[in-house]
């Protein structure tokens, strides 16, 4: 089976930083991989990379064969790349189907105009989206607060709903900024267990930034370990967790 997504040598360079140096990796459909390091190890600029955000001094970042490291934030997110971030972003004053149906702008079908003019078309395109919405937050047990402002919600329900929006339209490729950030241990396993549902069901290819080890060893398939902008382990967690250089670079002792 072909790679999602494959990035060779890949470098970032601020000034006389390196921030990102010589790192490849490849993520296959359905497969959830953990990027973990210490802070500054150049996890976050890696994404921003991925996601267009900054400029690749070095290297290739490639969508299903196709090299994307040219283009632009949006054209990257039309491919099918979508991420969260650590800081949220959710509309407080719009409610949870509401928020998750701007996941689904590069989805619908219609055309602004007709958005804007309210056509047959749109009205229709406006209606499946809404059903397939409901139909996936009902699926990750959210229905319940499908109608409630964003701005209401624990912590915890607004996380899962920022992963619900950016999975709404079943894109290729999900990448999550550490995601369990600022959640209690039960909330962080049911956000686990939905992550590794919406990949394993739908085939999305998963990668994720993430501090919680807990959270890494019960959802990931694979564990790539940065150290200083550098790879320094890739492989099974059980395996990674065990390394040594793990334990240098991430832990602080040998």
């Amino acid at each position: 089976m072909a790679a999602l997504l494959e990035l060779s040598e890949v470098t970032v360079q601020f000034g006389g930083v390196v921030a990102v140096d010589r790192v490849s990796l490849t993520l296959d459909p359905g497969e959830i991989m953990a990027l973990i390091g210490p802070n500054g190890a150049g996890k976050t600029t890696l994404f921003n990379a991925i996601a267009g955000n900054v400029p690749v001094t070095g290297g290739k970042i490639c969508f299903r064969g196709r090299e994307i490291q040219n283009l632009p934030v949006h054209g990257i997110a039309g491919c099918g790349i979508r991420r969260t971030f650590q800081n949220g972003g959710l509309f407080p004053d719009l409610s949870v189907i509401e928020n998750v149906l701007v996941g689904l702008h590069t989805a619908v079908a219609s055309r602004f105009f007709g958005l804007v003019l309210g056509g047959v078309g749109a009205r229709r395109s406006e209606r499946e989206a809404t059903v397939r919405v409901r139909a996936l937050l009902d699926q990750v047990r959210l229905a319940a607060i499908a109608d409630r402002p964003a701005r209401g919600l624990s912590g915890g329900q607004q996380r899962m709903v920022e992963i619900v929006r950016a999975v709404a339209g079943l894109p290729p490729v999900l990448l999550l900024d550490e995601p369990a950030v600022g959640l209690a241990p039960p909330v962080r396993a049911e956000l686990a267990n939905l992550v590794r549902r919406l990949a394993r069901e739908n085939g999305i290819g998963v990668l994720l930034i993430e501090h919680a080890i807990e959270l890494v060893m019960r959802v990931a398939d694979r564990v790539i370990v940065l150290s200083e902008g550098s790879k320094v382990a890739d492989g099974a967690p059980e395996a990674v967790r065990a390394d040594h250089a793990v334990l240098e670079a991430y832990l602080g002792h040998g």
